[in-house]
Order: structure tokens, then C-alpha cells, then sequence
């Protein structure tokens, strides 16, 4: 017994360094299990499918049929997944009976790691499903980010990094989740210290397209007084003139930004962005052609 789990072992540490699980699995231990046999594991890191990809892969399946097997371990009268679980919801989508698997002698410690490995690996996981199995590791089996570091290859610093991502606002986490903003576009707003102000600069750099380094910027300014209350914090600066940058973005085709001076008078400049001489010609023609036009006809502004 203390042999075969000595070969398990060695099997995991084979698995950290090869580019794909099924590499260091032979081939003699496939079977066919029928699926009803298949357990899905509650930790499993990624929690998010998405349904294009899942559609694309039911149909390769259904063509094709499963070319790499699923990696199960025995769990009381049933096979629970630690790797394929994505396989496994395909075969299901178009009603496959069997399906190729690997089994082997795992234990939960263990098969949580394989199956982080096999997301990272694949680059199946958005960012803040990475956090969490981090932190699952951590929290579950007292392992330290050193210890993470040492058995899944990354850098302590890049686990430290993610992890850190999961004390950004719940709406800022969605973003990452979604792919509505990058890790390096949302980590500065770590630096913000309420909810509201990172869900504002999230909101800004979504809008404004904002680059990693332009974030960084953002957040900056926010951070500095005199600069949030003169560019940000103004009391005109409210939904109503959100409402109206958005009015005139759609009417202009082209990035627009009301930035307002600090005083007690409602003082500022309205910002149009072009990228060609094309662009500029437009964007002169059109107001041109608003000059002299009625109320109903041209645009109207209040702030």
C-alpha cells in the first residue's frame, strides 16, 4: 500500500511539469464507465462555464467522440471528477451513455491540487477562480503561499497578487469574472479604500477604455484630495451629467468627457476625442450643421 501511494505521488509531481494532465497517465488504466457513474467535485476551481465554448465542445464530442479521458478517483459506490469535468458536461449535452476515464488513487488534498493545475495549465480559470482556489489551499489544508509556490510552479508573489484581487467590491470581482476588465487594469484599484470609489474607477476605466497604466493614473488623482474634488468629486459632477456625456457620445460617435473646475461657479471644458483628420472632418460637419437648428433639432445642454 505505502508502495502505491509513493507511485501516486511521484505521478503529481510528474503532473506539475508536463503541459497537459493526460501526458503522464498511461493508457493501459483508460476504461469505459458509464456516465451515471461520474460525480462532479464540489471544489472544483473553475465555477464558471461558458456556453459557447461548452456548445463547440458537445458538438466536437458528439462528432468525434472524447480523445482524452476524464481523471476520476473512487469515491464510496460512485467515481468522483478531478479533471474533465468540461468533458463530462459536453458528453452529457448530447447523451453519451460511456465516457473514457482514468482512475486513480488520489486523496482529496491531492486531487484538489491536480485539478488546479489542470485549470492553470489550460488556462481555464478567470482570475478570481484562481484566487479562491489559492485560497482554498490555504484554508483547507494550511498550506502557505510558499508551500503553493513550491508545488504548483508559480511565483509566491503572483499567488500573493491574485489572492489580493479578492478584496476588490464584489461588483469589481464580476468584472474580472466576465472579462469586463484585466487584472492589470483592476489591481490598482486595490489602492482605493471604498467599495464605491473602486466600483467608480472600474466604471471610469470600462468607459474610458483605460490602459493598465492609464488605471494606475486614475487612481492616483482619486487618491489625491485636491485633484478629486477640482476633477471628480465636483457637486455638478452627478448622474444627470453622466447621463449627458452619454447623450453626447451617442450623438457624436466619438469619446466624450465634461471635466469641470473647482469654485463655487459651474466652470469647465467638454473634451472630444478623434483619432484621424477623417475623424476631425466629421466631427466639425456634424456640428456645423447643429448651428441655428431648433431646440428639437440640435441638443440642448444643462449642467
Amino acid at each position: 500500500m505505502a508502495v502505491k501511494q509513493k507511485k501516486e505521488r511521484k505521478g503529481l509531481a510528474t503532473l506539475m511539469n508536463n503541459t497537459s494532465l493526460e501526458a503522464a497517465l498511461p493508457a493501459r488504466e483508460i476504461h469505459e464507465l458509464p456516465i451515471s457513474e461520474l460525480v462532479v467535485n464540489a471544489d472544483q476551481p473553475r465555477k464558471h462555464f461558458d456556453e459557447q465554448g461548452m456548445a463547440t465542445l458537445a458538438e466536437s464530442i458528439k462528432n468525434l467522440g472524447i480523445f482524452q479521458p476524464i481523471v476520476v478517483r473512487k469515491q464510496n459506490k460512485k467515481y468522483q471528477i478531478v479533471a474533465g469535468e468540461r468533458r463530462y458536461r459536453a458528453a452529457l449535452m448530447v447523451g453519451l451513455e460511456t465516457v473514457p476515464v482514468v482512475v486513480k488513487n488520489y486523496n482529496t488534498e491531492e486531487m484538489t491540487e491536480v485539478a488546479l493545475v489542470e485549470n492553470l495549465q489550460r488556462e481555464g480559470l478567470d482570475p478570481i477562480e484562481e484566487a479562491l482556489a489559492y485560497q482554498g489551499l490555504m484554508n483547507k489544508y494550511k498550506l502557505t503561499q510558499e508551500m503553493i509556490s513550491a508545488r504548483l510552479g508559480r511565483s509566491r508573489s503572483h499567488i500573493a497578487n491574485m489572492m489580493r484581487l479578492l478584496k476588490l467590491a464584489p461588483a469589481v470581482q464580476k468584472d474580472l469574472i466576465e472579462g469586463d476588465l484585466t487584472v492589470g487594469q483592476a489591481r490598482p484599484l486595490l489602492a482605493l479604500k471604498t467599495a464605491a470609489q473602486q466600483v467608480e474607477a472600474a466604471e471610469r476605466i470600462k468607459d474610458g477604455e483605460l490602459s493598465a497604466r492609464q488605471a494606475e493614473q486614475l487612481v492616483k488623482a482619486m487618491m489625491d484630495k485636491k485633484t478629486a474634488k477640482a476633477t471628480f468629486a465636483h457637486p455638478q459632477d452627478t448622474a444627470e451629467v453622466r447621463a449627458l456625456v452619454d447623450r453626447l457620445k451617442l450623438s457624436l460617435g466619438s469619446p466624450v468627457s465634461i471635466k469641470f473646475r473647482s469654485g463655487k461657479k459651474v466652470q469647465g471644458k467638454i473634451e472630444i476625442a478623434f483619432t484621424s483628420e477623417e475623424e476631425l472632418t466629421r466631427l466639425i460637419a456634424y456640428m456645423e450643421s447643429q448651428e441655428g437648428g431648433s431646440e428639437e433639432g440640435g441638443m440642448t445642454f444643462r449642467v
